[in-house]
């Protein structure tokens, strides 16, 4: 009988971590001097952004479509342009992603397979030098 293969949601601890994970992220991002440049680029009240960012994560990691189910395709990028990101807001989101992750997933092997195509996302979603 083969095992079935589980999500890196499941593996992590499902939606408590996902909700955990994106509330310390903004925190973070909200309270970090060294995250001021990327804080700079969100709205006033980081609810909303929270929220959207809980929902993304969740179907991002193998979870419920929850981003997409509610709002269609996430076209990332071009809902990110009205945002300057370069090379300082880019760096700083993904100290505080680093940060909220080593605090809220337990298991090290997990954050090394999380960690590299957010690495990229970020990346990607930088819009300016």
């Amino acid at each position: 009988m083969a095992e079935e293969a589980i999500t890196l949601y499941q593996a992590i601890g499902g939606d408590d971590t996902v909700k955990a994970l994106s509330h310390r992220f903004y925190e973070l991002m909200d309270t970090l001097p060294e995250a001021r440049h990327v804080r700079a680029v969100h709205p006033p009240s980081l609810t909303g952004s929270e929220e959207k960012f809980y929902e993304y994560l969740t179907g991002y990691l193998g979870g419920p479509p929850l981003y997409t189910d509610k709002r269609g395709h996430p076209r990332l990028r071009s809902r990110h342009f009205v945002a300057q990101i370069g090379p300082v807001e880019r760096d700083e989101w993904l100290l505080c992603f680093r940060q909220a992750m080593d605090e809220t997933i337990a298991n090290p092997k997990l954050r090394e397979i999380i960690w590299p195509p957010i690495e990229r996302l970020a990346f990607h979603m930088q819009n300016k030098e």
